[in-house]
């Protein structure tokens, strides 16, 4: 298969894309050869020769010239003698033989002298002429040198022009959990915004836990929304009566829950303290009986603390006469009865945050997206406390559920893990490994309880920007300092036009809720590439920087060091984990918007580079069962996002 023909693969999880480049500049094209440069002035007889060599010979014959016109002169004179008969004729003969002897020698030397100019002439008109032929030899062997180097430089410059400059960067289904470590929230938007398309894209489904109060899913939702969806949102705490979520629970588990919200407010719990508020609130179910609602809880507790007038709840229909005597002797009397006292009073004090809990909860349709988030107006405290209940009762809802046939077809993301306590996320992690359930977990900061926990097990980390110094040192120290990563220009262009990234939820359960995603013969029309440039902030904001070719293509090279990791753009995330041939550490881009660029592909660099890419092997069948009760939605019957790219 091509790589540009590479498509998404349910068995990998797409994190960004590395920017890299298989072929180098050619640079400018050869210089075409020059007839000076390469034979230099046209060879010729210098006239200036030519002329010093006659006026040599000129200078060597002059002394014959002139004896040869003397005797001839005087042979004139002699034959005047003799005619006139001044002069006998035998001395006119020989005066007549001499002179004209001499005469006849100084014009053959004069003669042989010009012969002898004209060769050396033609000697040197020869020679130019050979010396022209092999100029001219020369110039047409450069011309054809040169005609190949340019049809070799115009063919790596087509491939430079054409080849792929973005490359997938992926994991297995392999890896059990996902920890992104640092990052702003403009960044975790758009990792959150590639991963979760893409999950849902290959048929998968995806929870949203988002502590992060940043509303970091919401183009999530739009680009599900527009692929054919209809996502549920939860904004909490205003959907806490329609938020039902563990209220299915048998006792034992609900008092779990419970008993670790309450653990929210202190940190300096131990086990044993919350076997003893599990033990209060299993007692305390035990006497509510079945399907026990939180605000009946609380009434139990306030009775059992012997706050108020219980004759208030009674009015309410909150508790019995028999429950609330019942409750009056559950535990002892003395030292032991006080101290319930102080802990069922601080139970209570706790869990009234949650008193409206699944009063109001219907039921809902399917949805292949779910997202849970905190209103960044309610308080601190109490979205800590929230966040802690939704997570706890997920955590039940898949130790009770199946593990999953297809690792990862149900993925749950935690923006901002480090809210929660360090066994929270312990019992999390654990749930989901037994059940298959994808995990990626988010934290702005290292914590000493982040540090504990993270690359742990089978995982990938993905480091994004860290600002302060000492997590940005804990981070060089986890990767190694050795490795050289390759950062494109157009990832820092983008980083600062992302940081204005804002937005909030919209609730979908709500009296308010927004109107479903598009249906009837919509549905499943857009493909991906065209959701998210329309649909998403990224894809919009990516549209200008697609024209600007010589931003495409510019790079520079930086070391893995405390003070780089602390400057990272807004969506670089460096990804390591590790692989048969040892730890692999690659710089992405988690800007989802360069799907769209079409020097893209889904192909991973190593796979192109190797040209390892085989025929598709044929995906396996989706896995149906869902690890949620049937008040969060069963799968959807078919799938209503296109498949291919």
């Amino acid at each position: 298969m091509h790589p540009e023909h590479a498509q998404l693969q349910a068995d990998r999880i797409y994190l960004g894309w590395q920017y890299a480049m298989l072929f180098p500049d050619p640079g400018p094209p050869p210089k075409r050869p020059s007839p000076v440069e390469i034979t230099g002035e046209p060879a010729q007889v210098d006239p200036a020769w030519v002329r010093r060599e006659r006026l040599q010979e000129d200078m060597l014959n002059r002394p014959l010239k002139i004896v040869g016109v003397f005797m001839g002169l005087l042979a004139l004179i002699i034959l005047g003698l003799g005619v006139a008969e001044i002069m006998a004729s035998s001395f006119v003969a020989v005066g007549l033989a001499v002179t004209g002897g001499i005469a006849a020698v100084c014009g053959y030397a004069v003669h042989q002298g010009e012969r002898a100019l004209r060769s050396r002439i033609r000697e040197r008109e020869a020679k130019a002429g050979r010396e022209r032929e092999q100029r001219e030899h020369d110039l047409a062997r450069a011309q054809q040198e040169h005609a190949a180097r340019y049809r070799e430089w115009a063919a790596k410059k087509e491939r430079y022009d054409k080849q792929l400059t973005w490359y997938a960067v992926a994991v297995p289904d392999e890896i059990d959990r996902i920890d992104v470590a640092g990052g702003t929230l403009p960044g975790w938007s758009a990792l959150i915004t590639l991963l979760g398309a893409t999950r849902l894209y290959t048929g998968g489904h995806l929870t949203v836990l988002d502590l992060s109060e940043g509303a970091i899913a919401k183009d999530l939702i739009e680009l599900a929304r527009r692929g054919g969806d209809d996502p549920l949102v939860w904004v909490l705490p205003t959907d806490l009566p329609r938020l039902d979520l563990g209220a299915t629970l048998p006792p034992e588990a609900f008092a779990d829950v419970l008993a670790h919200v309450v653990s929210v407010s202190e940190e300096h719990r131990t086990t044993r303290d919350l076997s003893f508020d599990n033990a209060i609130l299993e007692r305390v179910l035990e006497v509510l009986g079945e399907n026990a609602t939180i605000n009946q809880v609380t009434a139990a507790l306030r009775a059992l603390a012997q706050v108020g007038d219980p004759r208030d709840d009674l009015r309410y229909g909150l508790l019995t006469a028999t429950q609330l005597e019942r409750i009056g002797t559950l535990f002892g009397r003395g030292v032991t009865d006080r101290v319930v006292i102080e802990r069922a009073w601080a139970l209570e004090s706790q869990l009234r945050k949650l008193e409206t809990l699944g009063s109001e909860a219907v039921r809902l349709p399917p949805a292949r997206l779910r997202v849970v988030s905190m209103d960044r107006q309610a308080g601190v405290f109490g979205n800590r406390v929230l966040g802690t209940y939704v997570a706890t009762a997920l955590t039940h809802i898949l130790r009770r559920s199946p593990a999953s046939e297809r690792p990862w077809y149900h993925t749950i993301i935690v923006a901002g893990a480090d809210k929660l306590r360090g066994d929270v996320l312990d019992r999390l992690m654990d749930a989901c490994e037994t059940s298959q359930t994808g995990l990626v977990l988010t934290y702005r900061s290292l914590t000493p309880t982040v540090r504990e926990r993270l690359g742990r097990g089978h995982a990938a980390v993905a480091f994004m920007r860290l600002g302060n110094a000492e997590d940005a040192r804990v981070a060089s120290e986890h990767m190694g300092t050795e490795h050289r990563l390759e950062l494109a220009q157009l990832t820092e262009t983008m980083g600062p036009a992302a940081d204005g990234l804002n937005g909030s939820y919209t609730s979908t359960v709500g009296d308010d809720a927004v109107p479903a995603g598009p249906g009837g013969e919509d549905k499943g029309e857009d493909d991906l590439k065209e959701g998210i440039t329309e649909s998403t902030e990224w894809g919009r904001r990516a549209s200008k920087a697609m024209g600007e070719e010589r931003v495409l293509q510019r790079s520079r090279e930086f070391l893995i060091e405390p003070h780089q990791l602390q400057q990272l753009p807004t969506t670089s995330v460096i990804v390591t984990h590790a692989t048969a041939e040892g730890r692999q550490v690659r710089l992405a881009d988690a800007n989802p918007a360069i799907l769209t660029f079409p020097k893209t592909t889904l192909g991973e660099f190593e796979e192109v580079r190797r040209v390892m890419l085989g025929p598709a092997e044929p995906e396996p069948a989706l896995d149906r069962s869902d690890p949620f009760p049937a008040n969060l939605g069963p799968p959807p019957e078919r799938l209503d996002w296109r498949k291919g790219s």
